[in-house]
């Protein structure tokens, strides 16, 4: 399951590693929740990509009343070749989501504590999607997005049995190549290695999907106040040099 993430690398790192032709500027993000717009990256039938932004929360192409639906943030990579709500944008419409972190909650009884799981290199992560563009009766249109699952690697099992799909740098173009017949890039569904991430419990505000600072990534105990307007702590951070040149609801 992926419920929330945050992007809170520079644009300029970002673009460096997904390699898309735009240069976009947006701020941190550190509690991004379904129903919100988030960065989305894919490749045209030449293989060049772009920056996007979509609604998280996909709506089939074929929905009569979204309100109606339940809300698709994530879709089971195991089936989305084979469901009617997926499959259509399995074979034609995958992307990338970038996240620096993902967050998973686990119960303690009636207590649940939420963990930041990120790259152990403190790196990018490249989360498999798949997108619609959805077609209102009035005839506004809004591209959206599901956020591919899979079962949880040893490292993410303790705390829920399903985790977003990683990409690796390496299989990126063959997860966004649309153009070829067939459904090899579902072989990449598969959990990420066990040692590729950590995790570590975080703050109670991220509890509040209203809160989008640093403290929901502070030490976990209760919540604190909002920091001053431009005094956050745990901002944005660079990755070593080196870095720059990387190239459930399951449904």
């Amino acid at each position: 399951m992926c419920g929330r993430f945050a992007l809170t690398l520079f644009p300029e790192q970002v673009q460096s590693q997904c390699g898309y032709e735009e240069e976009v500027e947006f701020p941190p993000r550190y509690n991004i929740a379904p129903t919100q717009p988030i960065a989305v990256v894919t490749a045209d039938a030449a293989g060049r990509r772009h920056f996007s932004l979509m609604r998280w929360g996909f709506v089939p192409a074929w929905t009569k009343d979204p309100a109606a639906m339940p809300l698709l943030f994530n879709a089971r990579g195991e089936t989305i070749g084979e469901k009617a709500a997926f499959r259509a944008a399995a074979r034609h419409r995958r992307c990338l989501v970038p996240a620096s972190a993902f967050y998973e909650w686990r119960r303690d009884g009636a207590k649940s504590t939420p963990f930041m799981i990120e790259r152990a290199d403190g790196g990018l992560m490249l989360l498999a999607g798949i997108w619609e563009t959805y077609a209102s009766p009035n005839g506004s249109e809004i591209d959206t997005v599901a956020i591919v699952t899979t079962d949880a690697n040893g490292t993410l099992a303790a705390l829920h049995p399903r985790m977003p799909m990683i990409v690796a740098p390496d299989d990126a173009e063959l997860w966004l190549d649309c153009t070829q017949p067939g459904l090899a890039a579902l072989g990449l569904v598969r959990p990420a290695p066990d040692d590729l991430l950590t995790m570590r419990p975080v703050s109670q505000n991220l509890n509040d999907a209203r809160r989008d600072d640093a403290t929901v990534q502070g030490p976990a105990g209760e919540a604190v106040p909002a920091p001053a307007r431009g005094h956050e702590k745990g901002g944005r951070k660079r990755p070593p040099e080196a870095q720059l040149s990387l190239f459930d609801e399951d449904a």
